[in-house]
């Protein structure tokens, strides 16, 4: 019996060693790569993210390197195509998915998501004199409508005025060109990289009314609840000591 005992006790140490040691391989391996917070985004979206020469900058790139600081990790980026971020993320491709994401019950069903780090539009851009002048307008009339592909613009539209009327573009800037070039009548976006397009192209103006109102934030693989945890109470911080709203104010000011 006694040595019948001893083998019970010692396996069920193995057991528990074996459990201990499980748990610390999950901690260790909470990112990607060891040591890396791997980021996915499109970065033709700014404010958000877009390239200075070679470097992807804006909102979300300067908020996820403060929150890899607050993890202890590197920061790496990784340009991809806006509707391959979330199964990247799904297949522990990417550690997060960060693109000016919204949050929706559809993609709920996917990923996980992080607290909202930012508030956004979508709006409708369109040539100066055109005679869309509200979103009333363009819902109801026979316009061709451009999009990024797997956006919310794109998932709005399609929503609301059918797969003929909307054309799809990997990129924002494309949409915008197909817009200067009169092959779409108007093109969704969110406000802020609507604004910067307007800006660098001749003759585009904004819709004054807003299309729809939504919430950015991170994307998270469903099954890693542990860098969720890790990456709310960092945006928590981040957002407590004023470093996440002076990151927002430097690309979008207030009295802008």
């Amino acid at each position: 019996m006694k040595k019948i005992f001893t083998r019970i006790l010692s396996a069920a140490l193995v057991l528990s060693m074996a459990g201990a040691l499980a748990s610390c391989a999950t901690k260790k391996g909470m990112t990607v790569q060891k040591g890396k917070l791997v980021m996915a985004t499109n970065a033709y979206f700014p404010p958000y993210e877009y390239y200075d020469n070679n470097t992807i900058v804006g909102i979300d790139a300067e908020i996820a390197a403060a929150v890899a600081k607050k993890l202890g990790l590197e920061l790496e980026i990784q340009d991809v195509e806006f509707d391959s971020i979330i199964a990247g993320v799904q297949g522990n491709k990417y550690d997060i998915g960060m693109a000016g994401m919204t949050v929706t019950d559809e993609r709920k069903l996917a990923v996980n998501f992080s607290s909202t780090y930012a508030t956004g539009i979508q709006a409708v851009i369109v040539p100066e004199g055109s005679e869309i002048t509200d979103v009333d307008a363009l819902l109801a009339g026979d316009y061709k409508v451009g999009v990024q592909q797997g956006t919310t613009g794109d998932i709005y539209m399609t929503g609301d005025v059918g797969e003929d009327r909307v054309v799809r573009f990997s990129k924002g800037n494309d949409a915008v060109l197909a817009l200067s070039t009169g092959k779409v009548d108007a093109v969704v976006i969110d406000n802020e990289p609507a604004k910067s397009f307007v800006a660098a192209n001749e003759g585009l103006v904004i819709l004054p009314t807003a299309y729809v109102e939504e919430e950015y934030a991170m994307c998270i693989n469903k099954n890693n609840t542990e860098l969720l945890d890790a990456i709310n109470k960092a945006l928590k911080e981040l957002t407590d000591d004023g470093t996440i709203p002076a990151i927002i104010e430097k690309y979008i000011p207030s009295n802008g």
